[in-house]
């Protein structure tokens, strides 16, 4: 942001030069640069006035702490796998 402030008010100084010197060509670019340049930054200002973090909240592991939905493990037989 700070660079396209500066780029910005360099382009005043270049616009009132291109006027001076009768350069419309050059004045009707800059116009337009200076143009864009201002609806950049109003983008980024109202960027940075929206919250740019979104707060999911800490889960709650306390009805499910201690307990296991996995089947109990069957004992295995005497006479083994045939």
């Amino acid at each position: 942001m700070p660079c396209l402030q500066e780029v910005h008010a360099n382009l005043v100084d270049r616009l009132q030069e291109a006027r001076d010197q009768g350069w419309l060509g050059e004045v009707a670019a800059i116009e337009t640069t200076m143009a864009a340049i201002a609806q950049k930054l109003e983008t980024m200002h109202e960027r940075a006035a929206k919250p740019s973090t979104v707060h999911l909240g800490m889960p709650d592991f306390r009805r499910n702490a201690g307990r296991s939905r996995a089947e109990p493990a069957t004992p295995p037989t005497a006479a083994g796998p045939l």
